[in-house]
């Protein structure tokens, strides 16, 4: 299949250009008006105390939503009953493993390929240092984690229509971006074009700093030396004996880096939700659900598909059939319940809620996503390239390649994350069966690293729109859409209230899910104390 050159500016890449060109703190602030960043404002699990004794919540999705809200109100002593549609716990915090299968809209069964103790993420993977909530429960709970690099500068930066379509190295590009714009700033501050901008005084501490921040020789100027192969790398690095003379790498020419478009990637790791320290559970990410799922074990019903929900004046009554066999239908009530599936699910779903409600469910769409898994028969990115963790930036369709934080140097086996493109480029990868998306991400990879057809062994391919139970990565807010729709979503309605990522200002994030789960039932928990 055919895929465009180009690919539409998503709101990641419009937030990685204002990092590169304006900082973190900037990015952040667009992040943040767009919805898509904010500090968690975790301090400590909800005082739930006073609960009437027998009072009882429903809880449909054993997501981490769902899992923290059963911990909480269990703990609390209310009586909770967790309904899910797969047969684990987790949502889209969910590991692929070796022997795994997994079936998705159309019929298409994958049956995991990877040896043991190689796995892929196709959901969450990384959890930022000021994710409190996640961070909590992960400690609580005995969640082992380790750490996990957004920016590796080792790794790459490629354009197929750049350097011939070479991969260089992050840090040349970050390190001759910077130079090269200290050096123009310098320059234009000795020769007075900064003069109507900043005092005399502060524009010397400027140069200085250009100075000192590009690398600029005595003369301001950024070329080959010892100081620039310090940001930049060397062309051969320094060693010992006769022959370790280090010899300088020649920077990149300021118009050719700039026409390249590589310097759009630079800025990712400025990001606040992406500067470190970021870590990742051992194991696989759903690690953490797992340790929350045994806590309330025995209050789960798997493979509980919702087909309607009716609420009245007392309580909250759940229809569900077996989500594998089908079958008769079955009921469960409780005084209060608790939703967390996905929106794009609920809207499918017969239920009697408020106007206001029911318009706030079916007013977010959800983000096209995928993520592809290629499993190769030795760590040739380790071996042969020094690159230990981190991710590739690429215009190719595959967007990004994502190395593994774990088992560094390890003999044999390895498994890295091959694709991980949103928006057409998921769609155009989506229309294909699994395997040709895995020998697509093959063809394209192998752009970036020739060792990819001799190396590879086999690979799984996750599109989250054809993911049954989810129909998408995750909710999508507007400005205009939060303020119109975002109150009355996040009410509680009669007796029914909504948690998850689409209830927060973290959307994607295992952390937004938390906080609004956890708010929900606080403000549950008060109006019960009430009544």
């Amino acid at each position: 299949m055919n895929m465009p050159s180009r690919q539409r500016m998503t709101r990641r890449d419009l937030l990685a250009m204002i990092g590169t060109a304006a900082g973190g703190s900037v990015m952040y602030q667009a992040a943040t008006s767009l919805g898509y960043a904010a500090e968690s404002g975790f301090k400590g699990p909800p005082g739930l105390s006073g609960a009437p004794k027998g009072t009882s919540v429903l809880i449909l999705g054993a997501g981490v939503a769902g899992l923290v809200a059963a911990y909480e109100l269990g703990r609390a002593g209310y009586k909770v009953q967790v309904l899910e549609y797969r047969d684990r716990p987790g949502g889209r915090a969910w590991t692929l493993r070796g022997g795994d299968e997994y079936t998705e809209l159309g019929g298409y069964t994958q049956k995991v390929g990877f040896d043991q103790g190689h796995y892929l993420n196709p959901g969450p993977w990384r959890i930022p240092y000021h994710h409190r909530a996640v961070l909590h429960y992960c400690h609580e709970l005995g969640v082992t984690l380790e750490p996990f690099f957004q920016v590796n500068y080792n790794a790459y930066v490629h354009s197929r229509d750049a350097f011939g379509g070479k991969p260089q190295r992050y840090r040349h590009v970050m390190a001759d971006f910077h130079g090269h714009v200290a050096e123009l700033l310098a320059k234009l501050g000795h020769k007075g074009g900064l003069d109507a901008e900043v005092s005399r005084e502060d524009k010397e501490k400027l140069i200085e700093a250009m100075q000192d921040w590009g690398a600029l020789d005595e003369n301001y100027a950024y070329k080959a030396s010892p100081l620039t192969s310090n940001r930049r790398g060397f062309e051969k690095d320094p060693g010992g004996g006769l022959s370790g003379e280090p010899v300088p790498s020649k920077p990149i020419d300021f118009s050719q880096l700039l026409q390249s478009g590589l310097w759009r990637a630079i800025g990712t790791g400025s990001g606040y939700e992406f500067q470190t320290a970021l870590f990742q559970p051992v194991g696989g990410m759903d690690q953490i659900p797992r340790a929350l799922a045994a806590q309330v074990k025995d209050k789960i019903t798997y493979n509980a598909k919702v087909t309607e929900i009716a609420q009245d004046g007392g309580g909250v009554t759940v229809s569900h059939v077996d989500a594998q066999k089908g079958g008769a239908v079955r009921t469960d009530r409780a005084d209060w319940c608790l939703c967390t599936i996905p929106l794009s699910i609920l809207s499918q779903i017969p239920k009697n809620v408020s106007a206001e409600m029911d318009a706030a469910i079916n007013a977010v769409p959800y983000e096209a996503a995928l993520k592809i898994g290629l499993q190769f028969k030795r760590r040739f990115w380790e071996q042969d390239e020094e690159i230990y963790g981190g991710i590739t930036y690429t215009d190719l369709p595959i967007s990004v390649i994502g190395y593994p934080n774990s088992l560094y140097g390890s003999k044999g086996k390895g498994v890295l994350l091959g694709a991980y493109p949103w928006g057409p480029f998921a769609y155009e990868f989506a229309a294909m069966t699994p395997e040709e998306r895995v020998r697509k991400a093959v063809e394209y990879g192998a752009k970036i690293h020739p060792q990819y057809p001799k190396e590879f062994d086999t690979g799984v391919a996750v599109a989250w729109h054809r993911v049954p139970w989810t129909l998408g990565c995750f909710g999508v807010w507007t400005e205009q859409s939060r303020a119109e729709h975002y109150q009355n979503l996040c009410q509680i309605d009669g007796r029914l209230l909504l948690a998850g990522e689409h209830a927060s200002y973290l959307p994607a994030w295992q952390e937004g899910a938390i906080a609004s789960s956890l708010d929900a039932i606080t403000r549950l928990h008060q109006r019960v104390i009430a009544k």
